[in-house]
């Protein structure tokens, strides 16, 4: 029996290898994806996975009109609003209005895209106040909290007896973003003092940091895993990471991969806001949809960026304030990407077999990665 699955954030950098997951054979499942544009590249790119499978709905999560009729008749949800659009006020209304609605419309199993709520990990720290982190940090809770007060109040109601289900995926940043351009880890190439080229990564985290990279590759199994195992995926914040990788590490890694040198480089997080794609948006608001940006509600990127940087300065070695259980993530995908290393050869070998040329060629096309670059020019972005 086919089970429907409705999908907002589809067409994203994140969307993309979840629905390729959910499709591959033998799958039970299809897909509704709620599109602006059905028209773009990224859907049509989709829609050509699978014409049975696939179904694009013309619409935006803006609009509770839409919303119902991508929710009705939905056996699960992925959910994954683009905090970058909307800004952290907008976003947290509609993921309470999403949340509520998929309820109202009979979904059984629902699932949040979801970051850390880095502001209370930190114990209400001001100085690692991360917004777009924040905002979807604080509405997986809600949601999970949602979630035990339904099971204590409907018994009886529902998937067996218990109301919609419902699971957080945790993510980070993208590994693919550390070699695109207009990101927060975007790399540099210059010239040596012999003239030959280097890759050189400029960002403000210290020797004893590390990012909670995610390949994106990996997204894809472990969100199909959430809706194969509803039963045990209830009420679990999934937080996922290739590892707490070190600029150092990285650097060193791709010079191991490809032969081209490469260097890390720590910067003040003053230095990062002047360079070149950062001077020119930091004092904006984080969010393009925002219609207000004097709203108190709104931070600048300079202040996002500030904590978003001080939060993996404070999480190296998996036993600072971003952390994963790795154990777990190697029971449900087992074939994960364990290391920067391990991501540099898989993607070398993947983009050489396309046709693009190895992982040297990808930096110097300098080809986005997140949709917001695609859509709307080159402001910097991050997950």
């Amino acid at each position: 029996m086919s089970r429907t699955i409705f999908i907002i954030g589809g067409t994203g950098a994140q969307g993309l290898p979840i629905i390729r997951s959910l499709v591959q054979d033998p799958s039970p499942y299809t897909v509704r994806i709620l599109t602006r544009d059905p028209s773009s590249r990224r859907a049509q790119s989709l829609a050509a996975l699978s014409p049975q499978k696939v179904h694009l709905q013309k619409g935006t999560f803006t609009s509770e009109a839409d919303l119902r009729a991508g929710f009705t008749g939905a056996w699960g949800a992925f959910v994954n609003i683009d905090g970058f659009a909307t800004g952290e006020a907008m976003e947290t209304y509609w993921t309470i209005r999403c949340f509520e609605i998929a309820i109202e419309c009979g979904v059984q199993m629902y699932v949040h895209g979801n970051l850390d709520y880095v502001y209370k990990l930190a114990g209400y720290d001001p100085a690692l106040r991360c917004g777009h982190y924040d905002g979807k940090g604080r509405m997986g809770e809600w949601i999970l909290l949602q979630r035990q007060q339904q099971q204590q109040q409907q018994s009886g109601v529902g998937q067996n007896g218990k109301g919609m289900r419902a699971a957080l995926f945790t993510t980070g940043p993208y590994i693919e973003m550390a070699l695109a351009p207009h990101t927060p880890m975007e790399p540099f190439i210059e010239n040596d003092s012999e003239g030959g080229q280097v890759l050189v990564w400029k960002v403000p985290l210290s020797e004893s940091g590390g990012v909670a990279h995610v390949a994106l590759d990996d997204c894809g199994p472990y969100v199909r895993w959430l809706f194969d195992n509803p039963a045990r995926a209830d009420g679990m914040d999934l937080a996922v990471a290739i590892g707490s990788v070190s600029y150092s590490e990285m650097a060193s890694a791709f010079e191991k991969v490809t032969g081209h040198k490469a260097r890390y480089e720590e910067i003040t997080l003053d230095a990062f806001f002047a360079l070149p794609n950062w001077a020119r948006v930091a004092d904006r608001p984080t969010g393009y949809m925002v219609t207000d940006p004097n709203s108190p509600a709104v931070m600048s990127m300079r202040d996002n960026f500030s904590g978003f940087w001080r939060m993996w300065q404070a999480s190296g070695g998996n036993d600072g304030l971003i952390r994963r259980d790795y154990k777990l993530l190697d029971e449900i995908h087992p074939g994960r990407i364990k290391s920067a290393e391990e991501f540099f050869r898989r993607e070398d070998e993947k983009t050489r077999k396309d046709g693009r040329g190895g992982l040297w060629e990808v930096v110097l096309s300098k080809t986005p990665v997140l949709k917001v670059h695609e859509d709307r020019g080159r402001a910097p972005q991050s997950r």
